[in-house]
């Protein structure tokens, strides 16, 4: 009796820290069902990738130099309605979660979850599911039951998807022109955006935005 070959699922990691690709791909290229296909630190060399290598899931880290993970998805989405991906971030699920599925993400996992977690949720998109902590599904599910809007509970959840970002590269210690160049933005739009950002976080001054946005990067980071 002949024993029929298991079809590896190909795997494109997009995240532009090169030591956790690694990690990411050895646990990956370990399993009988996965394999990593390629690796992209970018939004030109994740779509170049996505064109090349056609993968079957997509792992994609949040916080990206230049336009952030949730950027990345939507252009994704714009040519690539149905791959599937799994947003990988080191922010609260809390803040980030429901932007991601906004964004038509498939899952959401935190990086301190366990790696086990990781490929559970990456096979778990590749059948058609959803993947959600079981606290955030909670929470979600209560939403719905009781009818209310999604609204998340911190401040910085009335920010716009392009203003988080720009409160990201704050806190990531960058000057408005660095933020300009990256997000290909003016110096002036950037300062726009900042200056919303400080109205809707009840900031009075340059100074409180830029260490509350230090802050915010810093507890994300060692959570």
């Amino acid at each position: 009796m002949q024993i029929a070959h298991l079809v590896k699922r190909s795997v494109l990691v997009i995240d532009d820290h090169p030591l956790l690709r690694q990690g990411l791909a050895m646990l990956i290229n370990q399993q009988q069902d996965l394999q990593v296909c390629g690796e992209a630190a970018n939004i030109r060399m994740a779509m170049q990738c996505i064109v090349q290598l056609r993968p079957d899931v997509v792992i994609l880290d949040i916080s990206l130099q230049g336009p952030d993970g949730l950027e990345v998805l939507k252009t994704i989405r714009a040519t690539n309605p149905d791959l599937p991906v799994l947003v990988l971030s080191m922010h609260d699920e809390a803040i980030y979660a429901e932007r991601a599925l906004r964004a038509r993400a498939n899952g959401y996992i935190m990086k301190q979850e366990a790696t086990e977690k990781v490929l559970v949720a990456v096979r778990r998109i590749l059948d058609g599911d959803v993947y959600l902590s079981e606290a955030m599904s909670k929470k979600l599910l209560q939403q719905f039951i009781d009818g209310t809007p999604s609204v998340l509970e911190s401040r910085i959840a009335t920010l716009s998807d392009r203003e988080l970002e720009v409160f990201r590269l704050i806190g990531e210690a960058r000057a408005t022109r660095e933020i300009a160049e990256e997000l290909h933005l003016s110096v002036k739009t950037v300062e726009t955006y900042q200056a919303h950002i400080k109205e809707k976080l009840g900031l009075k001054s340059g100074r409180e935005l830029i260490q509350h946005a230090i802050q915010w990067v810093l507890n994300g980071k060692t959570k």
